[in-house]
């Protein structure tokens, strides 16, 4: 039996998981509606192009790699699952039942700082007591010093970091051969690393520690079997709706992946104010369903006239959280509606990518606040 998985595992490596994985990369790059049609049409023509160039690798350099190995047959019960695409090698089949999750010493203390870490990250809240203790369990402490990678663009990954100490930056290379672009910064509670093994995918990023840092690092299979499933819909949820939104929809795929981490979500009743005019303003929003009006006091005494309506894919609360200005109209529910928003914190964190958005769409931008300029004021 092990001298047939690793058969299994040999075969895969060499003929499955290279395939899979440059599929993958260009999934990630390219976000194609329909990945079924745009997988099928890549394999056709960029897929056979890959595996001829490494069948020519592997002639040069062997000559007697001829053997067939047949796969072992699937249980009937697995066959009728859906299956899905991953790099992952087969071995039994990634079966859940045979997860042996890893058990690293720790004091209460330590426990509970991982703990507290945990409830602020958006990757983990949707664990229950039990799922949290077992990944508490797994973590593992690491410290880097200044300037010390702990992970880069391109390499394969197996772990997840949770920053308990210290600061890092995160950079990305948006061309093959470009220069690291500084994205933006990692605090204590925030976690990384995830993307690699959500998606079987290499590196979307490089971090490099800023400070001297302390991380808690959580393996693959930890991740696989008790995080994964909750954290890929939620992020997912949240990225389909961000597509939509068209100040978010030319981020690139990690940005916005990072964003769709620091968003909550609340829903309104026709009639509710979202903001008032003149209020301080700490919230920025996306309209993932209903509509919505904007009224503005544009005589003193006098009554508020409605200025704006905002429908779903809009936005709102920008301005106030990027020129620290007070809200600048009232923005009522007509309907019933579904918000996702960042709070002021979140969204100075996300400053990096959301102003390179701004510049990208600067004459879109200008316009929007020329609007608000003349038609609001």
């Amino acid at each position: 039996m092990n001298q047939q998985a690793d058969k299994v595992r040999q075969y895969a490596q060499e003929n499955v998981v290279f395939l899979l994985q440059r599929l993958m990369e260009d999934i990630l790059a390219q976000q194609p509606k329909n990945v079924i049609d745009w997988s099928i049409a890549w394999l056709n023509k960029k897929g056979r192009d890959i595996v001829k160039e490494k069948q020519k690798v592997n002639v040069q350099s062997s000559s007697s790699d001829d053997e067939v190995i047949e796969l072992p047959k699937r249980p009937i019960a697995a066959r009728k699952q859906r299956a899905s695409i991953s790099a992952e090698a087969y071995g039994e089949y990634n079966r859940k039942e045979s997860f042996q999750p890893r058990v690293i010493v720790k004091s209460q203390q330590q426990k509970e700082i991982i703990s507290k870490r945990l409830s602020q990250s958006f990757m983990f809240a949707s664990l229950d007591s039990r799922e949290k203790d077992i990944v508490i369990d797994a973590m593992e402490e690491r410290t880097y010093n200044v300037d010390d990678w702990v992970i880069k663009q391109g390499d394969s990954g197996d772990n997840l970091y949770v920053v308990d100490q210290g600061e890092l930056n995160c950079y990305k290379r948006f061309t093959k051969d470009g220069e690291n672009k500084f994205l933006k910064v990692y605090y204590p509670g925030e976690s990384f690393g995830e993307l690699a093994l959500l998606y079987n995918a290499p590196r979307a990023a490089s971090i490099q520690s800023k400070t001297t840092s302390v991380l808690f690092a959580l393996d693959r299979q930890t991740f696989n079997h008790i995080v994964k499933d909750a954290a890929m819909k939620k992020r997912e949820k949240y990225v389909n709706v961000m597509k939509s939104i068209e100040l978010l929809s030319m981020m690139d795929p990690y940005e916005r992946s990072h964003v769709a981490d620091a968003i909550k979500s609340a829903t309104f009743q026709k009639g509710d104010y979202i903001i008032r005019e003149g209020e301080q303003g700490d919230i920025f929003y996306m309209i993932e369903e209903g509509n919505l009006i904007a009224t503005k006091t544009l005589v003193q005494g006098q009554e508020p006239v409605k200025v704006f309506q905002y429908k779903e894919g809009d936005y709102f609360g920008e301005l106030a959280l990027l020129k620290d200005i007070p809200r600048q109209a009232n923005i009522i529910a007509e309907t019933e509606v579904k918000l996702i928003y960042l709070d002021r914190h979140s969204f100075k964190r996300m400053l990096g990518p959301l102003e390179d958005i701004l510049r990208r769409n600067t004459d879109k931008y200008q316009k929007y606040e020329q609007y608000w300029i003349t038609q609001v004021k």
